[in-house]
């Protein structure tokens, strides 16, 4: 009687699953696919069979975070309608919460330098992201007057970077970064700053 193969239900999202928590503990290019496929309970080769080696894992554990983070920004977007600074404020919180979350995800999209081009779906996943941001800035960008009012993408991305640089200086515990404000302090003040440089909320 022939040897029966091992079966697996799911085991292309079960390695993905195991390979988000080895990244969350050793870093994107701190494990192997040996680990990956022990810690799931299957031979290394069968890992070939759905990965050609770790950057497509990672790959695909970044394009499922940028799905679940589009879903969060288009959530936290639109719980903040209809006022358009709700929503543009909403969305840099919501990066700060994924971050937080997610730390495994996160870590694959934004700190393992695999890029969004690798694969259509991961650059899809990617641009759906971004573009709610945008949306938001889009929306925020109508008060001010057109001819001071910055490109919607020039202003997304400086609330992107500044949030990006609250998560990883102050909310991911990095050696040798405290601050006597929380994280959400922060964030929340440094995008009042820039919202009262547009003129869009009033001095205090």
């Amino acid at each position: 009687m022939a040897k029966r193969g091992y079966h697996h239900g799911n085991l292309g999202q079960a390695l993905v699953d195991a390979a988000l928590v080895l990244i969350e503990q050793k870093g994107p290019q701190g494990f192997t696919l040996s680990e990956t496929a022990k810690a799931v309970g299957v031979t290394p080769a069968a890992v070939y069979r759905h990965f050609e080696g770790r950057d497509d894992l990672i790959a695909e554990a970044a394009r499922q975070g940028y799905e679940i983070f589009a879903d969060l920004m288009e959530y936290a977007y639109r719980k903040g309608q209809p006022s358009a600074l709700a929503s543009f404020s909403a969305t840099g919180r919501a990066y700060l919460a994924f971050a937080r979350k997610h730390p495994g995800h996160y870590v694959a999209m934004f700190e393992s330098g695999i890029s969004i081009r690798r694969t259509p779906d991961l650059e899809s996943a990617a641009s759906r992201a971004y573009g709610i941001l945008e949306r938001a800035a889009a929306d925020l960008a109508e008060h001010i007057p057109e001819d001071r009012r910055p490109p919607a993408a020039l202003f997304s991305s400086h609330i992107w970077a500044m949030s990006h640089g609250v998560v990883e200086l102050f909310a991911r515990n990095s050696p040798g970064t405290t601050s006597r404000f929380p994280p959400e302090d922060l964030l929340e003040t440094g995008i009042g700053i820039y919202l009262r440089g547009l003129g869009l909320i009033p001095p205090d």
